[in-house]
This record gives C-alpha cells, sequence and structure tokens, in this order.
C-alpha cells in the first residue's frame, strides 16, 4: 500500500561517492521518504548495502531506466553529465512517469563563456553538462539545477553554504564544498518549493569562519536565477 505522506525519491548515481551519501540520508529519514536507487552494477548495489529497493541498469538503456522509476514523487539525477543521452533518458523517463520534481546535480563551470575554465580543454564536458541542463529546464518538469564546487570528502553541516550564480564563485579562495553538504542540499530541495524551477552554484565558507546553514528555505529563497 502506497503511504501517501512520504515522498518516493529516486537517486541515480547511487554508487558514487556523492550518490551514496544522498542515498543513506533517504535511508536514515524513512519517515519522510522512500529511498530508491540505482547503479551500474551489482557490485555496486552490494556495496550500498544490495537492498531491494537498489536498481541495477544502464541509464544509456531506457528500458532500464523505466521500472525504478516508475511511481517516484522525486528524482536527483547524481550521474555524469559526460553522457549526454543517459541523462536525457532519465528526463524523458521522469517526464513520462509524471515525476514532479527533478534535482540535477552538476558542477561549476561553463555558465560564464569568458570563464577561463571554458578554455582548459573542458569544452566538451562543459557542452554536455549545459545541454543536459538546459533540456531539463525546457522539459517542463519542475527543477532544481545544482551546480557546485570542489568536492571534499569531509563532514558535512558545520559550513555556511554559498549560492551563486555565472560562476562568481570560481572567483573565491573557498570555491568547494563537502560531498555531504551537496547530499544535503539535493535532499533539501525536494522538499521545498523555493527551490523549484531554480539553477545555482553551490560552495561553502571554511569551517569554523561563520554559522552552519540550518534554514534551507530561506537559502533557496536567495536564488534568483531560473537558469
Amino acid at each position: 500500500m502506497a503511504d501517501f505522506n512520504k515522498s518516493t525519491v529516486l537517486v541515480t548515481g547511487a554508487g558514487g561517492r556523492t550518490g551514496q551519501i544522498v542515498y543513506k540520508k533517504l535511508k536514515e529519514r524513512s519517515d519522510q521518504y522512500i529511498a530508491r536507487g540505482l547503479v551500474r552494477t551489482q557490485e555496486s548495489k552490494e556495496k550500498i548495502g544490495g537492498a531491494d529497493d537498489v536498481y541495477v541498469g544502464d541509464i544509456r538503456n531506457f528500458d532500464a531506466i523505466v521500472p525504478p522509476i516508475q511511481g517516484i514523487d522525486a528524482l536527483i539525477i547524481l550521474t555524469s553529465a559526460v553522457d549526454w543521452i543517459g541523462q536525457k533518458n532519465q528526463i524523458d523517463a521522469a517526464k513520462a512517469a509524471g515525476v514532479k520534481h527533478i534535482v540535477l546535480v552538476g558542477s561549476m563551470g561553463g555558465t560564464n563563456p569568458n570563464h577561463p575554465l571554458n578554455s582548459l580543454g573542458n569544452g566538451n564536458i562543459l557542452i554536455w553538462k549545459r545541454k543536459a541542463e538546459q533540456y531539463l529546464a525546457d522539459s517542463g518538469i519542475p527543477y532544481t539545477i545544482i551546480r557546485a564546487g570542489g568536492l571534499q570528502d569531509k563532514e558535512g553541516g558545520v559550513r555556511e553554504l554559498l549560492i551563486g550564480k555565472d560562476d562568481e564563485l570560481l572567483q573565491l579562495e573557498t570555491r568547494t564544498l563537502p560531498r555531504a553538504d551537496v547530499a544535503e542540499v539535493s535532499i533539501q530541495a525536494v522538499q521545498f518549493e523555493e527551490a523549484k524551477n531554480k539553477a545555482f552554484d553551490l560552495a561553502s565558507k571554511p569551517e569554523g569562519t561563520a554559522a552552519p546553514t540550518k534554514d534551507f528555505k530561506a537559502l533557496f529563497s536567495q536564488v534568483t536565477t531560473r537558469f
């Protein structure tokens, strides 16, 4: 029987370093969420616990995406932006299934055509990343696009998070943040209307230099850019 008080959330790329954290956080909040994961191999499934709610499939195969995406409320995409077909497949399958919200997690770089990153041999990656973001924004599905700074394997929840646009945060000395904070922001985005139909860059101040971010509704309210 469906639990209408909980949101069913699928994390694709759940075997990756950030995806694992998102999946674990969702499982820990079983009073709020019904977690699902999609990984590429059986080995990855075993690595994150091997539960029945973890599906094995290749996002480049549209038919493999359909079963895990059926009946979900939200989709958090943590698969590589390089795989344009896979990203497109996920968005198309979500649209066909009536998914209410997609959170696409990527990286900073590429939004400002004058930024040096765009001339450092990253061109193809940035092109595919932007193409996936644009496709999502044009899909008609409510979305949140998170462009994270450099990812650190450090404790989350102990830093002030910074919102930016057009790669402006890349000018800061602290243009990094823990994976755990990216994971938290991804899940919080599912909860708040203030996060819908918005795109933003994300970084953090160094630990101990400012009060940790706790009010995510206020954080998302800072965002004024749709793309």
